[in-house]
């Protein structure tokens, strides 16, 4: 599993084409040559960046559901909802399809935040704001999560 660590500014241009961070590409350039799939966030307005190796892993576990659960069908279509491949092109650059930055409401200003094995993409207005909209629950957030004895017991 990919431990990625960083956030980092960029812009994006007229085409929907962004500079890829070079802390990101020295973190993944053992898998850099396989791609990336690009996806909907589930529960933000941004998007997510799989490493194609982490993708694989994803669709691993989504492909142990069961097709015959309106349930399971209908979340898979949820999820998989507007997924496209994307490369770094020659310059370091990926290109986000236009439905996908639209989603997102990424304009010019561009946050690319490490999520341990994914990419989240953010315009940078929406990134500031939802950070400022957690930090009031974070101290709850972190102690219901991370406080649970539980996950004591996994190590």
């Amino acid at each position: 599993m990919i431990n990625l660590i960083g956030t980092y500014e960029c812009k994006s241009d007229a085409k929907g084409r962004l500079m890829f961070s070079s802390a990101f590409k020295k973190q993944l350039d053992s898998v850099l040559q396989d791609g990336f799939v690009v996806k909907r966030a589930v529960f933000q307005p941004c998007l997510e960046l799989y490493p194609m190796k982490e993708w694989n892993l994803m669709m691993e576990k989504i492909n142990k559901l069961n097709r015959f659960s309106k349930k399971n069908n209908d979340f898979i279509r949820r999820f998989t909802a507007g997924v496209k491949m994307v490369e770094l092109d020659a310059t370091g650059r990926i290109l986000i399809p236009k439905d996908l930055f639209e989603f997102a409401g990424i304009k010019k200003q561009v946050v690319m935040s490490s999520s341990v094995n994914i990419i989240e993409i953010w315009d940078k207005e929406k990134y500031e704001k939802a950070i400022d909209d957690a930090a009031d629950d974070f101290a709850d957030l972190a102690e219901e999560v991370m406080g649970n004895t539980e996950l004591d017991e996994l190590s």
